[in-house]
């Protein structure tokens, strides 16, 4: 996939390789999106100690593991977004260990600032695809997503000792280990997915351009909107519809959507952070009812 990824840049024959990888990644889809549920479970953090459980596992990846933050006397990251966010997370069932994370952040009022308006106003360039160019109802920012060490490392990936942080192959079962690397996509689709339920359609991320592209061959079509700054890394804002993406995922990834969706509505729906929100709450209905 590696040497795809490389000819995909090719200008005579890049088109036909791209085309070539996202059926690929398609078809691995298929396969995963019939396993992925039985091994790890999407869910929207509806009461308190479920956030909790978030914000610890974004201090093990964000402030241990990474070293974006210093660390907490609380061992928690949290910060004053988190009030008006939905917060989704991905449970292992086996070993019922977090295995990420991900908020989606609305605004109701022009001086509720997305933090990519707060932090990296100045990198956004894009004359329409701006937070400002929409309805404050209408916007939300895709943020703080994380995936801890364990989930990260494929079975391919050997190292010795246990502080490298590769999976222990005893424990976890060769589809597991297949299913792993889904992780962050179904964050992606997760987070997409909670912005069509709010009709908060506008999403703003920032993120690594490289990343963008290969969520690309996924069918999740962000659009740079900015140029590269330091932020935790080089990084760029990034625009998606969030109404766009179930036309454009290849079939495969778009069971794996339907899975999502499933877990996320039996998880309880999408709680409103409405009491500590001006206005209209971020979301004042469920997603649905389970059936």
């Amino acid at each position: 996939m590696k040497k795809l990824r490389t000819l995909a840049e090719k200008p005579i024959i890049g088109g036909v390789v791209k085309k070539a990888m996202t059926s690929l990644a398609s078809n691995d889809a298929k396969v995963i999106s019939r396993h992925f549920s039985q091994y790890l479970r999407p869910q929207i953090a509806t009461t308190e100690e479920l956030k909790h459980e978030v914000y610890h596992l974004r201090h093990q990846v964000y402030c241990e593991e990474l070293h974006f933050e210093d660390i907490k006397e609380s061992y928690e990251e949290c910060d004053e977004f988190d009030a008006r966010a939905i917060h989704c997370f991905v449970r292992h069932l086996g070993s019922k260990a977090l295995a990420g994370t991900v908020r989606l952040i609305g605004s109701n009022a022009a001086d509720e600032l997305l933090p990519i308006e707060q932090f990296c106003g100045h990198a956004i360039e894009h004359p329409e695809l701006s937070p400002m160019n929409f309805p404050r109802e209408s916007i939300c920012e895709i943020s703080r997503l994380a995936v801890p060490e364990n989930f990260r490392k494929r079975a391919i990936d050997k190292f010795k000792g246990a502080a490298t942080g590769a999976i222990n192959e005893q424990v976890f079962s060769e589809t597991e280990l297949r299913c792993f690397p889904y992780i962050a996509i179904c964050l992606y689709l997760a987070a997409t997915a909670m912005a069509m339920q709010t009709k908060r359609y506008h999403g703003f991320v920032m993120m690594e351009p490289r990343l963008a592209r290969s969520l690309t061959f996924v069918g999740i079509q962000f659009q740079q909107i900015g140029k590269l700054i330091e932020f935790h890394g080089k990084r760029a804002p990034f625009y998606i519809d969030a109404r766009d993406l179930r036309s454009n995922l290849s079939p495969g990834y778009l069971r794996l959507l339907e899975s999502v969706e499933r877990d996320l509505i039996q998880s309880g729906g999408l709680k409103p952070a409405a009491e500590h929100a001006r206005g209209q709450g971020f979301s004042l209905n469920p997603l649905s009812s389970p059936s």
